[in-house]
């Protein structure tokens, strides 16, 4: 039985893109010891499904597909920069998302109770946060390294763009960094669900 890495999310415009890249170039600067996000595999995560049979791969790209018809595209903005657990002691070093997080939230929140009806995802038990991963700090010294470049950068702008699509990914693990590859789109549609 094959197995994938799966998640679903959203791509970002190529200008956000070079922008969180010119951010990450800038933070890493001070020497902390960070795991950056490749330019390429930079995304907002809607649902990480992880280690997926590959035979539930159509099932989850039907939902996918059908919960897409039921949004219209939206406007994305990417502002300010943010860590998980706190700025203070950051572990994952993300960007915001200022503009669209309603509508990723709503859209997470179907995409949820469809997968769930399913049997293909468990619920996690944090709350969904819409963000744009950077970087995984790799120790406690290095966070404290960080937080103050973080907080001067508080009011950091990345640019938007219209989101169009929904995407399953599968991310390889490979010796490199992870590669991640299109499986499927659902495309964002104004037309109305009852």
């Amino acid at each position: 039985m094959q197995r994938s890495r799966i998640f679903i999310g959203i791509d970002i415009a190529e200008a956000t893109r070079q922008r969180a890249s010119d951010l990450q170039s800038r933070l890493a600067r001070c020497g902390a010891a960070v795991k950056w996000v490749s330019p390429e595999n930079l995304h907002v995560t809607l649902l990480f499904l992880g280690d997926t049979d590959n035979r539930d791969l159509p099932a989850i790209c039907r939902v996918v597909q059908d919960v897409a018809t039921g949004h219209p595209p939206f406007s994305l903005q990417v502002s300010g920069v943010g860590a998980f657990p706190s700025i203070r002691r950051p572990k994952v070093i993300w960007a915001g998302i200022t503009d669209g997080g309603e509508a990723l939230s709503q859209i997470n929140s179907v995409l949820e109770r469809k997968l769930l009806e399913l049997g293909h995802y468990r619920k996690e038990e944090r709350g969904y946060h819409p963000h744009l991963t950077l970087g995984r700090v790799n120790g406690e010294r290095d966070g404290l390294m960080l937080a103050p470049e973080l907080l001067k950068l508080q009011g950091w702008e990345g640019g938007g763009g219209t989101i169009g699509e929904l995407l399953v990914y599968s991310s390889e693990l490979r010796r490199g960094g992870s590669v991640y590859t299109v499986l499927a789109r659902g495309e964002l549609s104004r037309r109305s669900r009852t």
